[in-house]
């Protein structure tokens, strides 16, 4: 049976039980629900194949579409892609935040099975308290928007829990009155080719210049 607890990302220290109780979930390869600033999002280990398969198959996912992955600090992503000089610029403006790099995948993240694309991983920094303190207990995720795919993100709570029941086992929903959600998707930078090329516009423009 799913357990269900209410997190306000004002008050991410009040989220503590919450947390480790997802954050244990995770390690045990199940689903959870947690917000970010710009979409709740659905997800598991990365590193478990069962897991990443069973994510696909809950949120009815091609395995075309990989799997981004969300970590706690930009050190945590360099661990996962290869850092070259423009995702380090990148990354220093505009993370912890909505932009997502898509980067070679370095050793450590080449056996996860996140989908069809297997020469890259796409991470990201979020910038919302509750989703970082989780990232923290429970390393990276593998996650994206939590709607079936296809359909628009779903931004209510009960909505929420309706959608996926049993399949997701803790879901960490936004207390009356907390922040919501902008509903507004990260940008998408792809730097495996040598340039910076935006494959989503987004929530922030990766092509403007710096304000120095």
């Amino acid at each position: 049976m799913s357990r269900v607890f209410e997190v306000d990302p004002e008050r991410p220290e009040e989220a503590g039980v919450a947390v480790r109780v997802a954050a244990r979930a995770v390690a045990e390869g199940s689903l959870v629900v947690f917000p970010t600033e710009t979409v709740y999002g659905i997800a598991v280990r990365p590193d478990l194949s069962t897991a990443t398969r069973r994510l696909f198959a809950v949120k009815r996912r091609p395995a075309a579409l990989s799997l981004p992955v969300l970590v706690s600090d930009p050190a945590a992503a360099w661990k996962l892609g290869v850092a070259s000089p423009e995702a380090r610029r990148l990354a220093d403006r505009f993370w912890p935040g909505p932009l997502t790099l898509v980067l070679r995948r370095t050793r450590e993240s080449s056996p996860w099975d996140l989908g069809e694309r297997t020469d890259s991983v796409a991470v990201r920094v979020p910038a919302h308290a509750v989703a970082r303190r989780l990232l923290v207990g429970a390393g990276p995720l593998a996650a994206t928007s939590a709607n079936p795919s296809g359909t628009p993100p779903i931004e209510d709570a009960e909505a929420l829990v309706e959608t996926f029941g049993d399949d997701v086992a803790v879901f960490l929903l936004l207390a009356p009155g907390a922040t919501r959600p902008s509903g507004i998707a990260s940008t998408v930078v792809d730097l495996t080719g040598g340039v910076a090329e935006v494959t989503r516009k987004g929530a922030v423009d990766a092509t403007e210049p710096p304000p120095w």
